[in-house]
């Protein structure tokens, strides 16, 4: 295991494997081959074709296409080809911030959806030496149970500002003031593009690093998390670099960490390739 390896199994894919989604002009996704053919039976909906799908000519609106597709939504869940279905919303476009339809969190995969989300690393200064407070995910939850996690992680729906989003999740999953949350620093994004059983994972994670007074102790809110615990960086470090405990793309998160405070420097091998692997 190396840091280097974690980049790689969140980058483990093959496009070819896909075909594009178009609304309009415009790609806005990737579907799977062998599960496109699934979208055949709502003509009203798409045009499947062997080199891409497409909404139907005539679906003009944010609001016409996003009925379009969650029509579709309901019936790929109820086939067992979803994630869990969330209730949440997420904005479907070319770039951060457009929305050409909203789309439900649960199918984004399946239509490989490029999905933003809000990480946030809370740490503690000691002089030079640093400590990240790690949490651990129940054993009960549905997904990823017992891995480690970021201080705070969260999706990011339609309709809410990142800010907004990053201070909902902190009190929601660290019991963070927000007075305290809107200290953090935003400090770059991260982008992968991993496939999955259920389609496409193209992610793309806005990080903030928040420095917290030694007397504040974060504690979950909302049962998604299980004690937080403060670990001196060395060993986060050790952790991330010789196991697979933490939840998949929280590595890459703990890893750009690394870097930006001189944990990792130029003088690691594989400085360069894991800086370029951060940002596909």
């Amino acid at each position: 295991m190396s840091f280097l390896d974690h980049i790689a199994a969140c980058n483990a894919c093959d496009l070819g494997n896909f075909v594009p989604f178009l609304a309009g002009d415009e790609r806005v996704g990737r579907v799977r081959k062998d599960l496109v053919h699934h979208l055949a039976d709502f003509p009203d909906e798409f045009v499947v074709a062997a080199d891409r799908l497409a909404l139907a000519p005539g679906l003009e609106t944010p609001r016409a296409r996003g009925r379009a597709v969650d029509r579709a939504a309901r019936a790929l869940s109820a086939r067992g080809l979803t994630e869990p279905w969330r209730g949440e919303p997420y904005s479907v476009g070319t770039r951060f911030g457009e929305t050409l339809f909203e789309i439900e969190r649960a199918v984004v995969p399946f239509f490989g959806i490029r999905a933003y989300g809000i990480h946030m690393n809370g740490f503690v200064r000691d002089g030079d030496r640093l400590s990240v407070w790690i949490p651990r995910r129940p054993a009960s939850q549905p997904t990823y149970p017992g891995k480690l996690d970021n201080t705070v992680a969260g999706g990011q729906p339609a309709g809410l500002g990142l800010v907004e989003n990053l201070v909902k999740e902190a009190q929601e999953e660290a019991g963070l003031a927000p007075t305290i949350t809107r200290r953090a620093r935003p400090v770059g994004a991260i982008s992968y593009r991993l496939e999955a059983p259920l389609g496409l994972r193209d992610d793309v994670i806005f990080v903030y690093d928040l420095e917290l007074d030694p007397e504040i102790v974060p504690h979950n809110r909302d049962g998604e998390l299980e004690d937080f615990q403060l670990w001196p960086a060395d060993k986060v470090m050790d952790v991330v670099e010789r196991t697979d405990a933490f939840k998949f793309n929280c590595n890459l998160v703990l890893i750009d960490f690394f870097v930006r405070h001189g944990l990792i420097g130029g003088e690691h091998r594989d400085y360069v390739d894991i800086v370029a692997g951060l940002h596909r």
